[in-house]
């Protein structure tokens, strides 16, 4: 779940961060007067769960309260990354000396968390090669002495590296604490009175960890308010799965092409979805199978993946599968296509589930004529065989 960030920045605030005065708006009458209030430029930024909001427009600049009640207009209302911006964050523009880019996340090569550290900050950062990467152990702790080691490897030093690196170790506490997959402050502003300065927080929070977060979650409402938010199609799909206990099948994600996708096994699901995008093709959803759902739940997720109007053929593909059976997922999804009207050897283009019952579910799919692959076919040639 991505923490919005006025509320990840008064998370931080908490822990003794400092942060530049605003205020979150609603209204442009309200801009105008948290601008008056605070004097000054002020910075209008888009309260949205997305990244990439200063390139999308949706941060930006007024040296009056007139032009913020203006831009603030401007930007309620508006779309951007695919967000309906409902309200934005009014804050003190800052007289900016050094800027920082700080984060701490996970390494999937490393397999552990890291620090990473530049002495410059705002967008691109990513592809910057003056970044500091600086793995950790979560067991083992992050001490003041590795956070002052890293402030020192950015090139400050006196008052500025001991408060830089007590914000990093901080920083890295609230990300173990937190069950955060990142944390990111960029930029971090050292400013022309030498105060440093949280301007920018990009939380995301394991969901699989809420319930032991539940007064950050407390201190979140509106972040929540926008995890919650399902299009009747999406919320479908949860009641399908959370009907019937068998197996998983009801996380599913709307796109906009024309291949509906049942798929699974692991990191199969992402492998396939990587191997539909590298072909060029277009996928309508992801929707991840697995732990032996039963033969009706197969059916009504099948029969809803077909209903999108856009959608025009269905794969099925999962790895060798020990934990789900074969041939009740091609009972399910031959029966979810003949209610939805459909002839399933036109409606399904490619069935890849090798594993338990194979044999079974192949003399299925051969009955009404569908193809299928077993082991010897990567999910990749699979995928070659749509285009």
């Amino acid at each position: 779940m991505i923490i919005l960030e006025h509320e990840g920045r008064m998370l931080l605030a908490s822990h003794g961060l400092s942060i530049p005065p605003g205020k979150v708006v609603r209204s442009s009458q309200e801009a105008y007067q948290t601008a008056y209030e605070i004097g000054g430029s002020v910075v209008m930024k888009v309260q949205i769960p997305a990244g990439g909001r200063m390139k999308a427009g949706g941060i930006l600049f007024a040296d009056t309260p007139e032009a913020a009640q203006t831009t603030t207009a401007g930007l309620l209302g508006k779309s951007i990354r695919s967000c309906i911006v409902e309200s934005v964050l009014v804050e003190q523009k800052l007289d900016i000396a050094r800027e920082f880019f700080l984060a701490v996340t996970y390494d999937a090569v490393l397999r552990q968390p890291v620090v990473l550290a530049s002495d410059e900050g705002g967008i691109d950062i990513e592809a910057s090669t003056r970044i500091i990467r600086q793995p950790f152990s979560p067991v083992e702790g992050f001490s003041d002495y590795m956070g002052r080691e890293i402030a020192t490897t950015l090139g400050t030093d006196g008052a500025a590296l001991i408060n830089l690196g007590r914000i990093i170790t901080t920083l890295v506490q609230r990300f173990i604490a937190w069950d955060a997959l990142l944390l990111e402050c960029n930029p971090v502003i050292l400013d022309t009175d030498d105060n440093l300065w949280i301007a920018d927080v990009h939380f995301e929070m394991d969901d699989d960890a809420a319930f032991r977060q539940q007064s950050l979650l407390d201190a979140a409402p509106e972040s929540i308010a926008w995890a919650n938010r399902r299009s009747d199609f999406e919320q479908q799909a949860i009641e399908i799965d959370r009907a019937d206990h068998r197996g998983v099948a009801g996380r599913l994600v709307t796109f906009d092409g024309n291949i509906g996708m049942l798929i699974g096994g692991g990191g199969a699901s992402l492998t396939a979805m990587d191997a539909v995008l590298d072909a060029g093709l277009k996928p309508a959803n992801y929707c991840e199978i697995g732990g032996n759902p039963s033969v009706w739940k197969i059916k009504e997720l099948t029969k809803l993946i077909l209903s999108q109007p856009q959608v025009d053929m269905l794969v099925v593909i999962m790895n060798v599968v020990s934990n789900t059976r074969v041939d009740l997922v091609a009972r399910g999804v031959i029966k979810g296509v003949l209610e939805a009207g459909k002839n399933p050897a036109e409606a399904i283009r490619a069935f890849r589930i090798p594993g338990s019952w194979e044999d079974e579910g192949f003399a299925i799919l051969e009955h009404y004529g569908v193809p299928y692959f077993g082991r010897e076919t990567s999910i990749d040639q699979v995928v070659d065989s749509l285009t």
